[in-house]
This record gives C-alpha cells, structure tokens and sequence, in this order.
C-alpha cells in the first residue's frame, strides 16, 4: 500500500523511515512530504495514497474525497477536531490518533508556565539583562494553592499527580471520575466550583461540540481575581472575546496560553499579544524531542502496522 505523509513529523525523514522500517520490509511504500496549504497540490499528492499520516494539519473534506483509494488515517496528534471526520464516514476511512505521545511534555509545560508567570521568571529575564532589580515583580508559590484541574484524562491526570506533589490541593472536574486520583487527594467537583475556588486552573479536555466555548464570560466571572487560567488543551474550549475582556479588566490575575482560537503564527494585531498579564507560547506543549519519537512510533509502529494486520488501534470513533 502507498502511505503519503503530508507534513514533516518533527523528526528528520531518515529517522521516520527506520522507524517504519517494519511497515517497508513488507513492501509498503512511503512518500514524504512538507506542508502545503495548496489544494490543488494536495489533492495530487493524495490522489493513489492507500493511508495519509498528518499531523496538526487542517485535513478538509475535499482533499479526503479526492484521495481515490483511501483507507485509513493515522493521526500524529492527540486531538483529531482539523479532520474532516464527516467525510471519512462518507467515504468508510478508518481513522487513528497518536494518543498518549504528549502524556509527559504538556504537563511539563503547563508547570514550566505557571512557575513562570508567578515567579515573573518571563519578565525578570528582561530587566536583569537591563541592570534591575525584582522590585515590583510579583512572587509567589504554587505550594498551598487550589490547582483546579477541567479535564482528567491522561495528560490531566499527570497534572493532578504533578499538582500534589507540589504541595497543592487539587479539585478536578471531568466527565469520568478516576479512582486513583481520589484515592491521592483530588476532589471531583462541578465546573462553577472548580472555577470559584481554584487559584490555578489548568484545561485538559479534548475540543468538541459540547466543549466549545466551555470557558465562556459566564464561566470566567466565576474566577477570582487573583486566579490564572491556563490553556495547553485547543484554543476555541475558551471564549477568547471574553477572556480579554477579563484580563483587561483585571477581574483575574492572568492567563498561560499555549493554544488559540487560530494556529500561530499569530496576526500582529492579535489582541492578547498586547495584554501585561499574558505569558503565550506557539503551541509548543506537544513538542519535546522526546515526543516526536514517541509519537513517529505510535503512528507507524503501533497505528499503521496493527491496521495493516486487521487491527484498529487508537480508534477515532464517529
């Protein structure tokens, strides 16, 4: 069969190869390719490709259709809301994500972010480089405060974990609850709850149709004032209009940001670019070195292989 890899993977294409090693030995072929947002081009590449891998890629309805011999996607990504998922029913394409890859390098980053910005490590960078002080920085300690997690699967789950040992009290709030976590401390809780007792809250749910525009104005009144909102999870879970608004206002204390309601890079005009009370990353929370070769495995090694054995693994259910 004809694998077409439709954007580089973050790992160099000699790396991809040998871990997919297995999957050529048996006369699969793979063809690589770098990102294009041209169509007409896309729908070339993936006119006789039998499985398409991508990424974070948008993968409309139109480039689906035009993939003639098209059986299954494998999804280097955890979320799967760019896929055009109507038209993998439409067309009976079997789809597959890469879940678990990021388990380990977004909670990192969301802890990398939040000591950040309560240690004002982001801004006492500058102003030592320019001969000052700490003075009027603001420090503070995660220890002792309310870690209010919305979300708990595997990545939130490792936050908790990660939360305790920390020293805070973690309250979580997910549609399944999880023994272990309560059997460590965390506390189940309703959304309102979590959002006007916590100090610190972190998004860990997948973007769909009842999650969007979750974190709406309703829900951010909730917030206290000295609260910070943190977002590695997709963008659109958070009313951005809304959110601004907040942070404008100072009705609470910041917000960590590595996901928007756009993929970066962002217009300059952006209107959180300009908030104080903001520390933003280019959707890095996935991206370790370590990741992508978790992830280059779980999309060859264990989604293509199995499928190519009859097996349906990391099944994307529509």
């Amino acid at each position: 069969m004809k694998i077409v890899v439709l954007e580089g993977l973050g790992l160099p294409e000699s790396d991809i190869r040998e871990i997919a090693k297995p999957i050529t030995d048996e006369g699969h072929e793979i063809v690589q390719y770098e990102r294009t947002d041209d169509v007409e081009l896309l729908k070339q590449r993936v006119k006789d490709a039998d499985i398409l891998v991508i990424a974070n890629m948008p993968l409309s309805g139109e480039i689906i259709r035009a993939a003639e011999n098209l059986k299954y996607i494998s999804i280097a990504f955890t979320g799967y809301d760019h896929v055009d998922l109507e038209a993998c029913k439409e067309r009976n394409v079997k789809v597959s994500n890469a879940a678990g890859y990021s388990t380990i390098s977004v909670p990192e980053l969301v802890f990398g972010m939040v000591i950040s910005f309560l240690r004002s490590i982001h801004t006492l960078d500058r102003t030592t480089r320019d001969g000052k002080t700490k003075a009027g920085s603001t420090q503070k300690e995660i220890y002792g405060k309310k870690f209010g997690i919305i979300g708990t699967g595997a990545i939130g789950s490792r936050v908790a974990k990660l939360a305790i040992a920390f020293g805070a009290t973690v309250l979580a709030y997910s549609r399944t609850e999880k023994e272990e976590l309560k059997s460590l401390g965390v506390k189940y809780v309703t959304l309102d709850e979590l959002l006007s007792e916590s100090d610190i809250i972190s998004i860990h749910t997948p973007l769909t149709k009842e999650t969007r525009g979750l974190i709406d104005r309703e829900k951010i009144a909730l917030m206290k004032p000295t609260s910070i909102l943190v977002n590695t999870a997709r963008g659109p879970i958070v009313d951005t209009r809304a959110l601004v608004d907040a942070l404008k206002e100072g009705r609470i204390a910041g917000a960590c940001l590595d996901v928007f309601d756009q993929e970066p890079p962002l217009s300059r005009d952006y209107q959180i670019l300009s908030l104080p009370n903001t520390l933003i990353t280019p959707h890095i929370g996935f991206a370790t070195d370590e990741a992508m070769v978790r992830r280059a495995h779980i999309t060859f090694s264990e989604n293509i292989y199995n499928w190519l054995k009859g097996q349906h693994i990391n099944k994307v259910e529509f």
